[in-house]
């Protein structure tokens, strides 16, 4: 079971949250189905894949929301997601 739905046929572009497992794998060497307990730990466990996606999403008039960006270790590294979309992994 994959633990962070990938949208891309839905809006064109995979959410933050799927971009997060996907980078994961690749680090790993794994298939982003592979990123599931108990070898990794969920993503929802360490935060709302949800919430992550709607705050770096355009509102709802199209719009893009202000610059930030979030930090927060998973599965041993350290994730920076930035509101431009970028997704860095750090040992």
């Amino acid at each position: 079971m994959l633990l962070s739905v990938d949208r891309t046929s839905e809006t064109g572009t995979q959410s933050l949250s799927f971009e997060i497992i996907a980078a994961i794998a690749e680090r790993e060497g794994v298939d982003t189905t592979e990123i599931e307990p108990p070898e990794y730990e969920a993503l929802y466990d360490v935060l709302n894949p949800e919430a992550l996606d709607a705050l770096f999403a355009p509102c709802q008039d199209g719009t893009q929301r202000s610059t930030g960006r979030v930090k927060f270790s998973y599965c041993g590294y350290d994730v920076v997601v930035t509101s431009d979309g970028d997704v860095n992994i750090d040992d």
